[in-house]
């Protein structure tokens, strides 16, 4: 017998529904796997982990060799701070007979010259229009 798959779903709609036999629940009920509380609920952990475990216990291994040998090699000597005695009269004197000796040589006016100049970039048609003339 050859039947059209859209004879099948006539004729599927034009059976009656029938009720499932109450007794039947229980049946099915304990036929159904239950999750004991002690299983593990799968999560998004293993899900990442699924496709291959071993790949990723490998990695995890290799960061707690690493972190272990981090750790292991870590030098543990303390580092004295070396408090700088604070600077004599004599060498402050010092600095600033040099500091005017310099501005002798090299000139007050040196500092503007050596900052760059702020400029406000023009619109870039009206630099085109310098370029083009120039």
């Amino acid at each position: 017998m050859n039947m059209k798959p859209d004879n099948f779903e006539q004729r599927l709609q034009r059976q009656p529904m029938r009720q499932i036999p109450s007794e039947w629940r229980d049946d099915i009920l304990d036929a159904a796997p239950r999750p004991s509380p002690l299983e593990p609920r799968p999560s998004w952990l293993s899900a990442l982990l699924w496709p291959c475990p071993q790949a990723w216990a490998g990695l995890a291994a290799v960061w707690l060799l690493v972190l272990t040998f981090n750790f292991a090699t870590k030098d543990k000597s303390e580092t004295a701070v070396v408090q700088m005695p604070p600077a004599s009269p004599q060498m402050i004197e010092a600095l600033r007979e040099q500091h005017r000796l310099l501005v002798e040589l090299v000139g007050p006016g040196s500092r503007e010259a050596d900052r760059p100049k702020a400029t406000v970039p023009a619109p870039r048609s009206e630099r085109l229009a310098k370029w083009v003339m120039a």
